[in-house]
């Protein structure tokens, strides 16, 4: 299943309490679901990643559009870290201007950036009006119906009924608060196609209907998103009161002064804290891999898991390959070269990276500065260029990808267990496939392995000619050899150091 299904699906339950703007003119809302101002976050949780990504929804002002009174209904769903990296690289944001008495679409525009070209989709319903709902409009009408009821559903070119039925009330806590809520189970035929299953939405039982939790389970692994944020309009100021006049009052006892509060200390930053067994390796690994080019012995190239401090403020894992070896007469490879990159220890999301190598890698010397917030990489004479949050460098994918779910797909002539990984090479992200095999035995350094193979496609062709793979050892996940071109990287030793 693609993630493109899967954004509606958040949408539906993460863009319930979205509102209006259309034009500079602003009114009041009829409804008072459309709080004019109201911006409501989400966070993304999948499976045990808590922090799989973010989804944002704003009530900005309600006017006209072509001459038809109608509220702008806009949401953002973005994946971040190893998410995008591992299951699903997405991005998509939806604006909805619908008919403010009816809630049915005026005007639809969706733009996914969760691909090399960003895509943007247009539905106009202004001169032709529609009996359907889209997403949004669907959510704003299921939440004005408390949860409960059918409704018609147009979405890429299809129509489907959705049904929502009630269920049991839940006391809900998330970041935004302690809610009192009621549950919604929510079929359609546009889930089952998906690849859904077991959709509810916790509707918080308060006049506006907020949708504090959505849940649902799929092939790969079970989504939730969580009120985390709300952002009320402010209230406008009341009429200045009038000056009273001074009164002279008796002399009384000056208060004691307040009590102070004590002073919240922080706890202080350990370093080297052990790293999370999902991730696949260990903090200190080292992996020594023997590097020849059309069989011919180049010399040795060591891969670490180094330490894990602060880097620029921020908890910091560094991650470094260094060339540690090199033949006598070799060329290519240059003692001490190496390439590193400073990343989160818990998403591997990559902060820095830096890379120094003689020719014939010379293309590899960069400096990147992966903006974790905004998805900007900056580059070369302070070039900046949007990627998508989490984007990955060369080296931090090669650590990110143990952790990744590889299984092979059972038909393959139908790869629907590929992994889409945004990686930043020279000046952009390019949007990388990985295709998982079945497991064979290989021989490394003369001995029987039992490995995996990862064929990479890059979409870039000067990458994509190398043919570029890589080989995981079945029991423990770690890389026992790469290949690209004529290059070759077999393992020949594994340890560790203690930071």
């Amino acid at each position: 299943m693609s993630f493109a299904a899967i954004l509606p699906l958040l949408l539906v339950g993460l863009a319930l309490f979205l509102g209006p703007r259309t034009s500079a003119q602003t009114v009041e809302a009829t409804s008072s679901i459309f709080r004019i101002g109201e911006k409501l976050r989400y966070t993304i949780s999948f499976g045990k990643i808590s922090n799989a990504g973010y989804a944002e929804t704003n009530v900005i002002s309600r006017g006209k559009i072509n001459g038809k009174d109608a509220v702008e209904i806009r949401g953002r769903v973005k994946t971040v870290d190893i998410v995008s990296a591992a299951f699903f690289l997405f991005d998509e944001s939806r604006t909805t201007f619908a008919a403010p008495d009816t809630g049915l679409p005026h005007y639809v525009t969706s733009s996914s950036l969760d691909s090399v070209m960003p895509k943007e989709t247009i539905r106009n319903y202004i001169k032709q009006p529609t009996s359907n709902y889209d997403l949004l409009t669907l959510v704003y009408k299921a939440r004005e119906s408390s949860g409960i009821g059918s409704f018609p559903l147009s979405e890429g070119d299809q129509m489907y009924t959705v049904s929502l039925q009630g269920s049991a009330a839940e006391k809900v806590k998330t970041e935004a608060g302690v809610f009192d809520t009621t549950v919604s189970n929510v079929t359609s035929e546009y889930l089952t196609v998906s690849g859904i299953k077991d959709l509810k939405i916790n509707f918080s039982s308060d006049e506006f209907r907020l949708p504090v939790l959505i849940r649902f389970k799929t092939a790969k692994g079970e989504f939730r998103a969580a009120l985390a944020a709300i952002s009320l309009p402010e209230p406008e100021p009341p009429p200045p009161s009038p000056t009273p006049t001074p009164v002279s009052l008796p002399d009384v006892a000056t208060p004691p002064p307040a009590t102070p509060r004590p002073t919240v200390t922080p706890l202080p930053y350990v370093e080297n804290v052990p790293l999370t067994p999902d991730l696949g390796f260990e903090l200190g690994e080292v992996l020594d891999y023997r590097v020849s080019s059309e069989g011919k012995p180049l010399g040795v190239l060591t891969l670490n898991a180094r330490e894990r401090k602060l880097f620029d403020k921020r908890d910091s894992l560094l991650l470094t390959a260094t060339i540690s070896g090199v033949e006598q007469g070799n060329a290519q490879l240059r003692l001490g070269d190496a390439a590193l990159v400073q990343v989160d220890p818990e998403t591997l999301s990559p902060f820095r990276s830096e890379s120094k190598f003689a020719s014939p890698f010379l293309g590899l010397n960069q400096t990147l500065v992966f903006d974790a917030k905004s998805g900007f990489v900056t580059f070369a004479a302070k070039q900046s260029v949007d990627a998508p949050i989490g984007t990955q460098s060369f080296l931090s994918l090669i650590y990110a990808m143990r952790s990744f779910n590889l299984k092979p797909s059972k038909d393959l002539s139908n790869p629907v267990n590929d992994t889409r990984v945004a990686v930043f090479w020279e000046t952009r992200s390019y949007v990388f496939t990985l295709r998982p095999s079945n497991s064979e035995e290989i021989k490394i350094n003369g001995e029987p392995v039992s490995a995996q193979l990862i064929k990479i496609n890059t979409g870039n062709k000067e990458l994509d000619a190398l043919n570029i793979k890589v080989w995981l050892r079945t029991d423990d996940r770690v890389p026992v050899r790469f290949s690209a071109g004529t290059y070759q990287a077999d393992l020949i030793l594994a340890g560790k150091n203690l930071p």
